[in-house]
């Protein structure tokens, strides 16, 4: 009970700076509403249908792609991991475009895909796979040596040391690599839709930019945080407790 009153306590101060900061004048209401306001639009958006549309149609977008990059980055992973030649010539790769920012990619993206949702599912996977990869490389590397020597010794090789000893045992790496992974993929999901009509939760930012609708564009985000949060908290950090309590990481309950 303690925790969640901080943590309604810490919304409930946000708001009252934001109301404050919107009365003090700095900026005209029109650029800084408060709170209210945009609590308003956020109204009239989810009751004419647009939001939920929008939220659909950036979420279905978003899992094709972040099944295609946990389906590409878990077995590059792995390979880095136990694989000389992927490990000398291919982890520098990833490394490399690990640090280029996945709205990068977009123009790229356009040239060979065109103005269609290809162009967009190719920039989350971009913005999503490595992250995956490098996690689960480290997922692997942080298993305890004894184990894998033991396993070896007991004639455990091929696809049964694979999916008996190391994937479970890299687990929690990997959970922590597939929670990474959404959250760049989500981040590169909204940039990307940002640049041209696509009929998600990008685009309603967009037209509200260009009808200086501040209080819809500020509706746009809390809904965006507010799905952020959700998915975080309610799926993953609960696989990833469950995860860790039942490789021994946490206490149990």
């Amino acid at each position: 009970m303690k925790r969640w009153a901080r943590k309604l306590g810490m919304l409930v101060l946000l708001l009252v700076v934001w109301e404050a900061v919107a009365r003090l004048g700095l900026w005209s209401p029109h650029l800084f509403p408060g709170p209210v306001k945009v609590a308003r639009s956020l109204h009239a958006l989810a009751a004419d249908g647009r939001l939920g549309a929008a939220v659909l149609r950036s979420l279905g977008r978003l899992g094709r792609a972040y099944l295609i990059s946990v389906g590409t980055g878990i077995p590059l992973g792995l390979a880095i991991a136990r694989l000389s030649f992927f490990r000398d010539a291919v982890k520098p790769v990833v490394m490399g475009l690990q640090a280029l920012p996945s709205i990068c990619w977009l123009p790229l993206a356009l040239l060979w895909f065109g103005l269609n949702d290809s162009a967009i599912l190719f920039v989350v996977v971009m913005g999503s796979v490595l992250s995956i990869a490098i996690a689960t490389e480290d997922g692997v590397n942080g298993i305890d040596p004894q184990l894998i020597r033991v396993a070896h010794t007991l004639g455990v090789r091929g696809p049964r040391f694979s999916f008996g000893v190391l994937i479970p045992a890299a687990l929690p790496g990997i959970v922590t690599g597939l929670k990474l992974g959404w959250s760049f993929a989500w981040r590169a999901l909204l940039a990307g839709e940002l640049l041209f009509v696509s009929g998600g939760l990008g685009q309603l930012l967009t037209l509200g930019r260009e009808l200086m609708d501040v209080p819809q564009v500020m509706a746009v985000m809390v809904a965006i945080i507010a799905i952020g949060i959700f998915v975080d908290r309610v799926f993953f950090q609960t696989v990833e407790r469950r995860v860790r309590r039942r490789w021994g990481l946490l206490p149990s309950m």
